[in-house]
């Protein structure tokens, strides 16, 4: 199957469950976002795989316009609800693909992206066509999950993540994804991370297809029986299957022109 057709439908199928989760992951979104845009954030920006629009509404305040562009209608359409009911009216949405963004080049001042790279098949063009878009002296702020430096570690993690979620590609490890920003173009980086509490059952829920369910509960029980720890954290308690989810923000600028 086309990646991009399998991205939209999970997240065609996830648009209610995905909506309800990812506006309480994070309650500094609004702070993380509108302090690493700093002066760019009241300028023209893009919200690059908007999801259901929770970034999208948490910039808009102090911006001069955001477009929101996903590759999801049922997201798009999460996000123009979110929108409304915030009575944000400088906001519009766009269907379109983060690997070949339907932009002009220098068309923004600032770009930003949550909990999508970790989807994206080809990362390194998703963020170059972030570097094109984006005006000489422009922010962007990247926001995903990253996983273990320990190689064996990561490739044990993504597995897990692609078993739940068959649109995950890869997972990152931070160095990797530093990496992939600074061969977009991009300089003067500063990063941020931080490590959130889950749990398998909630988890699940997210991705809205119980068949699923008890097959990866076996496997996921097992390891963590077994003390590999996939290097998420993976472990029992109370018989409760816990581990956690590392965040990165990379904060970057595109140079000026000189």
């Amino acid at each position: 199957m086309d990646h991009l057709k399998r991205v939209t439908e999970e997240f065609a199928r996830q648009a209610n469950t995905f909506d309800l989760w990812a506006e309480k992951s994070d309650n500094q979104v609004v702070a993380r976002f509108q302090t690493a845009l700093g002066d760019a954030g009241r300028g023209h920006l893009l919200d690059v795989a908007c999801g259901p629009g929770v970034v999208t509404a948490a910039i808009a305040p102090t911006a001069a316009s955001v477009v929101g562009l996903d590759a999801t209608d049922a997201m798009l359409e999460k996000a123009r609800a979110r929108c409304a009911r915030e009575k944000l009216a400088n906001v519009v949405f766009k269907r379109g693909d983060a690997e070949q963004l339907p932009f002009d080049e220098a068309q923004f001042d600032g770009a930003v992206t949550r909990l999508a790279v970790h989807h994206f098949a080809n990362p390194q063009r998703a963020l170059t066509e972030m570097f094109r878009v984006l005006r000489p002296g422009g922010t962007v702020v990247i926001v995903d999950v990253v996983s273990s430096e320990d190689v064996e570690e990561s490739n044990l993690q993504n597995a897990i993540e692609r078993l739940r979620d068959p649109s995950h590609v890869k997972m990152l490890r931070a160095t990797e994804l530093d990496a992939c920003v600074s061969s977009a173009g991009f300089c003067q980086l500063e990063q941020v991370t931080w490590d959130k509490e889950r749990e398998f059952v909630e988890w699940m829920g997210i991705v809205n297809d119980p068949v699923r369910v008890q097959p990866l509960h076996t496997v996921v029980r097992a390891l963590a029986q077994a003390g590999r720890t996939a290097g998420m954290g993976l472990s029992i308690l109370n018989d409760r299957i816990t581990f956690f989810h590392r965040w990165r923000l990379v904060k970057a600028m595109k140079p000026p022109r000189h």
